[in-house]
């Protein structure tokens, strides 16, 4: 699982069926306190929004984040974090 920050949204009108319904965000990983400029497309499962820092789990576990396990989905915003210590 990775720790990151929503930084924002992706529109697209046309996508798999399997995604409809589901919002596409960018979120920037975070490691060891401290952005570091990579970022990742994921799908969100727990209603996040921009700036708030989230878990997200990737390969073939992200599936099991969302609620159609056979959704083409590679990476997974599965929980929003309260507070990092």
């Amino acid at each position: 699982m990775l720790l990151a920050k929503v930084k924002g949204t992706i529109v697209s009108t046309s996508k798999n069926e399997k995604l409809v319904g589901y919002k596409l965000l960018i979120a920037e990983i975070i490691e060891q306190d401290k952005l570091t400029g990579k970022e990742i497309l994921a799908v969100d499962g727990v209603g996040a929004g921009i700036g708030e820092k989230v878990i997200i789990a990737t390969g073939s576990a992200a599936r099991l984040g969302v609620d159609r396990c056979d959704s083409p989905v590679d990476a997974a915003i599965v929980g929003i974090v309260d507070e990092v210590q």
